[in-house]
């Protein structure tokens, strides 16, 4: 298993949804990718396209005062 990480902090939404198609995209199945962000849209945006897509969101955790990092694991 792999682990991408991506840090868009400071991307309003949303471009870290955008962010994060384009880096699963490259994954292969059960990899991990770690972003984090600072757009509070995406708290919902990305875990929503998640789902939708087969994917695990594996760990959502708020780091820093408007700050998130989320596990995805591709499904």
């Amino acid at each position: 298993m792999n682990t991408v990480k991506l840090d868009t902090c400071g991307h309003l939404c949303p471009f870290p949804l955008i962010e994060a198609k384009k880096a699963i995209e490259l994954m292969a199945t059960g990899d991990l990718l770690v972003i984090e962000y600072d757009c509070a849209q995406a708290t919902e945006n990305i875990p929503r396209w998640a789902a939708e897509e087969g994917h695990e969101v594996v760990e959502f955790e708020q780091f820093a005062d408007a700050q998130w990092r989320m596990q995805i694991k591709k499904g």
